[in-house]
């Protein structure tokens, strides 16, 4: 009998979703509809709702790595890969549209761009995005983990990279994952020095983004100049 029960609930949570997309569902619904298809024969209502009790948002359900996801009851290594796959499909998918759009005239068309690459990243992440005479995307490159002024992060790298590529003007950028999209005094330093790298073999740093979930941060607009290497 609680097999045919949880059976129907399935079936109609499946049609309604065919039918009006996930509009209106729940948090705890949505959650039970995507354990579906990693815990076939078990209700899944009391599993979402310790996903969501231990972590406290579905946001942060789906940020979550695999070995905490494991703690919780019910869920096993099909369902932390299933939800640990959700953000860096939809990161995937972004990009992929992104690339579509080959010219990027402006910063605003920049940020755009490179937002795409840093959906659902926990860590701090550098990208260079490199452009042609034309503002055409070259590539867009990520550079490493850790902030622009972390030892992981070559000013070297970067430049040759902006070289390999022939690249007439680059923009950098970095995710916050604390949430707030304002450079550091780091940041700022770190930026002069490779504009002044860049400019030494006549590759102008057209802007840094500092990117913090659906924000973002231009240092030119925000007033910082990068093609005055003078003070350095």
């Amino acid at each position: 009998m609680a097999q045919s029960i949880h059976k129907d609930h399935r079936k109609r949570l499946k049609e309604r979703f065919v039918q009006q997309g996930l509009d209106g569902f729940t948090d705890i619904q949505a959650l039970e509809l995507l354990l579906f298809y990693s815990i076939p024969r078990q209700d899944t209502n009391p599993v979402a709702h310790k996903l969501l009790d231990h972590f406290g948002s579905l946001s942060q359900v789906l940020e979550a790595p695999a070995e905490e996801l494991l703690r919780v009851g019910g869920i096993g290594e099909h369902s932390a890969v299933l939800l640990n796959l959700i953000n860096q499909m939809s990161r995937f998918y972004l990009m992929d549209r992104a690339k579509r759009e080959k010219v990027l005239p402006t910063i605003e068309d920049c940020a755009r761009y490179l937002q795409s690459y840093f959906y659902g990243r926990t860590r701090e992440t550098v990208f260079l995005l490199c452009l042609d005479a034309k503002c055409k995307a070259l590539c867009c490159k990520e550079m490493g983990e850790g902030s622009v002024n972390s030892a992981g992060i070559s000013v070297r790298k970067i430049v040759e990279t902006a070289l390999r590529e022939g690249a007439s003007s680059v923009v950098l950028a970095h995710n916050h994952p604390s949430g707030i999209a304002i450079p550091s005094p780091e940041d700022i330093h770190t930026t002069r020095r490779l504009a002044a790298a860049l400019a030494s073999v006549e590759i102008a740093l057209a802007d840094h983004i500092v990117v913090a979930d659906d924000d973002y941060v231009s240092m030119v607009q925000s007033g910082y100049r990068f093609d005055d290497v003078s003070f350095l």
